[in-house]
C-alpha cells in the first residue's frame, strides 16, 4: 500500500496508509480498537474500497484469512476437519466433495497445527487456542502466499500463544507472508519483521 485511503462507500475511514510485506515476512498492524486494523485487512481482500493511493499485489497472490473468533457461531454443528476443508471451497465447489489429494491436504494442515487427533471434534467444543489453530489450518490448507490474521492472540493463554507463534514461524520458513493485527507489542516483536502503527 502506498498513500492509501480506505472507505466504506463514500465515507473515508482510514487515511495515508503505507506498508508492504514480502514472502516469508510478517507485518504487524498495531493500534487500539477502532484504529482501522480490521479495515486494513478487509481492504487487502477487497471488502473495503481503496479510495485513494495505490494497492499493488502480485497477480499470483493467493490469500488466506483468519477472522476474529468473536465473529464465529460456536453452536454450528461442524467438526474441526470440516472447518479446515472449508479452506478448499474454491476448488471443491458448493458440495465440498474432496478428492483424495484434497483429503490429504486437510490432514497435512491438521498435522501442521498439531491437531490431527482432534479432527473429528465439534469445532465449538475445542478450546479457544485450539479453535484459533484450526482457523489457521483452514487458511494454510489452500497453500496461500499471504495469510491475514485479525487479532489472533486475543484471549489465548501463554502456552497457546507460543504454539500459534511456532506454527506461524514454521509457515514463514516455507515462504508464507503474514499480516497480523494486534495491540500486543510483545507478540509483534516476536513474529514480525515490520510494523505499521494505526492511530485511529
Amino acid at each position: 500500500m502506498k498513500n492509501c485511503d480506505l472507505a466504506y462507500g463514500y465515507k473515508t475511514v482510514v487515511t495515508g496508509i503505507n506498508g508492504s510485506v514480502q514472502a516469508g515476512e510478517a507485518l504487524a498492524l498495531i493500534g487500539p480498537n477502532g484504529s482501522g486494523k480490521t479495515t486494513f485487512l478487509q481492504a487487502i481482500i477487497g471488502i473495503v474500497r481503496v479510495s485513494r493511493g495505490e494497492l499493488k499485489m502480485p497477480k499470483a497472490l493467493s490469500i488466506g484469512y483468519v477472522p476474529q473468533q468473536v465473529d464465529l457461531d460456536l453452536t454450528f454443528p461442524i467438526t474441526a476437519r470440516q472447518v479446515v476443508a472449508m479452506g478448499l471451497s474454491r476448488q471443491t465447489g458448493f458440495l465440498g466433495l474432496l478428492k483424495k489429494d484434497q483429503k490429504k491436504a486437510v490432514e497435512d494442515a491438521l498435522n501442521h497445527v498439531g491437531l490431527f487427533n482432534r479432527a473429528d471434534v465439534r469445532f465449538g467444543d475445542l478450546s479457544g487456542g485450539q479453535r484459533q489453530r484450526i482457523l489457521l489450518a483452514r487458511a494454510i490448507v489452500a497453500k496461500p502466499t499471504l495469510i491475514l490474521l485479525d487479532e489472533p492472540f486475543n484471549g489465548l493463554d501463554e502456552p497457546n500463544r507460543r504454539e500459534l507463534l511456532n506454527i506461524m514461524k514454521s509457515a514463514k520458513q516455507e515462504g508464507i507472508a503474514f499480516v497480523v493485527s494486534t495491540h500486543d507489542l510483545v507478540i509483534a516483536d516476536a513474529i514480525c519483521e515490520k510494523a505499521l502503527l494505526l492511530a485511529g
